[in-house]
């Protein structure tokens, strides 16, 4: 613990870390936004050193880029980036989903269900955000059945890269891809107890939404 800072200051920084990292894995800050950090701090009415301090610790971990003091950019989709997080994302995904196949109750599956219907009434309206952060919850509440505090972590790691540019393809093409929906096929492996078929219905997922990501790197 630095001794400079009191201690009063780490919920705060915690606090401000959590915040940026949701709106991040949820699509909320895009890819064209330039952040500031007396803005965030105005808006969550706390002084910009926390805010400061959580940018710097997201950049360091390669969400954020700090263009200048007062610019914070996500970094650019390049194709090598892309090609990155697919690969880490297929080998982690579906994985999570199967080591959590015994955890799952009918009542996750109810929840998963309610999550599932809340997004397409968000993607029929053309509620981004709200489909958006259905689609976190979904995700992670599946993989978060069974325990696992540091693969969970890295997957969000995941997200937090591509969760910005992920906003930016559903608010173009979201309407279309009702068809595709992976979901119903990831509820059904649940329901049959179906590893395979969990496997192949999370990889498919993963895939259709990486995509679409794909058709949008220049």
């Amino acid at each position: 613990m630095d001794d400079k800072k009191p201690a009063s200051d780490f919920p705060m920084r915690a606090m401000v870390y959590d915040t940026l990292r949701h709106r991040l894995v949820t699509g909320a800050i895009t890819p064209d936004q330039i952040l500031s950090s007396r803005a965030i701090a105005r808006e969550l009415s706390i002084s910009p050193m926390p805010v400061r301090e959580a940018i710097s610790r997201l950049s360091a971990e390669r969400v954020l880029e700090i263009k200048s003091q007062s610019s914070v950019v996500v970094p650019q989709m390049t194709l090598d980036r892309f090609n990155d997080l697919l690969f880490s994302r297929l080998q982690l995904e579906p994985a999570a989903a199967v080591r959590a196949l015994p955890a799952i109750t009918p009542a996750i599956i109810s929840e998963l269900e309610q999550i599932d219907h809340r997004m397409n009434v968000g993607l029929d309206s053309g509620d981004v955000a709200s489909y958006m952060l259905g689609n976190y919850e979904f995700h992670f509440k599946l993989y978060g059945a069974e325990p696992a505090p540091t693969l969970m972590r890295l997957i969000e790691m995941l997200w937090l890269q591509f969760g910005p540019m992920m906003r930016v393809v559903f608010e173009r093409y979201g309407a279309s891809q009702r068809e595709h929906d992976k979901h119903p096929a990831i509820l059904q492996a649940l329901r049959n107890s179906d590893t395979d078929a969990l496997n192949k219905a999370v990889t498919d997922d993963v895939m259709d939404g990486m995509n679409l990501v794909l058709s949008n790197i220049k």
